[in-house]
């Protein structure tokens, strides 16, 4: 039997004449009319094709793409901004250590209080706008975090909204199936996820495991942050403590706690050095960094002092420095030449603080030299 191929250009009546009654038949899909345009079709194409390519660039464990490609990639991503000048960016994981006692909750929670407010802090660089943090309080009750925020437990510092306090609910139940540290960082992502915060403090590590100085726990520890960090786009920052250190001696990473790990897993790090000219001046000095130069090394640290104007516990910037000023110790001479200078300073007519930043030393220090010198 002869097959015909019969297509609309080819039907004609027995006369051979074209049946004006049939029109060419052309595919053509109103897409306006239910809502699909050209621009949605080409959108899901270019979709399905970067799911086509990112399934090609997975393997296994690794993403595999050309240095081109991770650039185009790295185009599409904001420029990492200042949260505490050259010391912490956003999207960084950032460990802040000192020893015990040296003020790393102070600066933390004056940290936390300037990226609420979108107000710097005198002396360091805020490139953000206002927005919440979530600051994780695993050192003080509430009632000690009031005696620093008040003038004897009245006259309160009034904090932004956007500063939200978490603590331990110590009535809080652990379900049977999960140990403490696991409830914990279920706890820690729950916290994160509905209040929508992008910026984290931590104060501090050990509360999250109990012995950070050894590999083998700070390193689950740093991996579990970094996936927090990567998964919801946070920018951490994590206080350690530094075991007893020998303090005529630069501060180095292996002061940190668990130094090879969790220096080696965190994007930068800075740290607090006590200073042995004057007791109220704090020095910070920084150990790593990625998205600057080092700009605060142990020739330039950046020297402040802990005061506290009213009911506001803080760090105070004060001058620039030499991190040798701060661990040597100071002769009778030097003490003595340093009273001769204040005396004269004073005679001048400066106030403490000038006189004080003149020296680089605290206000409070100037106070006592000429309490000492009786020229008060």
């Amino acid at each position: 039997m002869q097959e015909h191929n019969i297509t609309p250009n080819s039907l004609s009546d027995k006369d051979g004449s074209k049946d004006t009654n049939l029109t060419t038949i052309t595919p053509k899909f109103e897409l306006d009319k239910i809502g699909i345009g050209s621009d949605e079709i080409k959108s899901e194409a270019e979709q399905l094709l970067r799911q086509g390519i990112e399934a090609k660039e997975s393997k296994g464990l690794f993403t595999v793409k050309t240095a081109s490609r991770w650039i185009e990639q790295a185009k599409t991503r904001p420029i990492p901004q200042m949260l505490f000048g050259e010391f912490w960016f956003e999207g960084e994981l950032c460990i802040l250590f000192a020893d015990t006692n040296l003020g790393k909750s102070i600066l933390a929670v004056q940290i936390g209080n300037s990226i609420s407010r979108g107000e710097q802090i005198r002396g360091f660089n805020l490139e953000t706008t206002k927005q919440p943090i979530l600051y994780f309080d695993f050192e003080l009750s509430d009632k000690q975090f009031e005696n620093r925020y008040s003038i004897k437990f009245e006259q309160h510092y009034k904090f932004d909204n956007n500063f939200i306090r978490v603590e331990i609910n110590p009535d809080a139940s652990i379900p049977e199936n999960q140990t403490f540290e696991d409830y914990l960082n279920h706890s820690l992502e729950l916290s994160i996820t509905e209040t929508g915060a992008k910026v984290l403090i931590i104060d501090n590590l050990t509360y999250l495991k109990n012995e950070t100085e050894k590999a083998r726990d700070a390193l689950p520890l740093m991996k579990h942050l970094k996936s927090l960090k990567n998964k919801y786009g946070l920018s951490i920052l994590a206080l350690a403590h530094t075991p007893k250190r020998d303090l005529s001696k630069p501060i180095t990473r292996n002061d940190l706690q668990g130094s090879k790990m969790l220096i080696n897993f965190c994007d930068s790090s800075f740290s607090i050095g006590e200073s042995h000219s004057d007791k109220n001046l704090r020095y910070l000095k920084q150990i790593k960094q990625r998205n600057t130069e080092q700009i605060y090394d142990a020739e330039n640290v950046c020297v402040c002092q802990i005061d506290k104007p009213l009911n506001f516990l803080l760090f105070e910037f004060v001058n620039f420095g030499k991190e040798w000023e701060h661990l040597r110790q100071h002769t009778e001479k030097d003490k003595e030449s340093l009273n001769e200078k204040v005396s004269e300073l004073k005679q001048q007519g400066r106030s403490l603080r000038e006189i004080g930043d003149a020296l680089g030393i605290s206000h409070m220090k100037v106070s006592r030299i000429l309490k000492d010198c009786n020229t008060l």
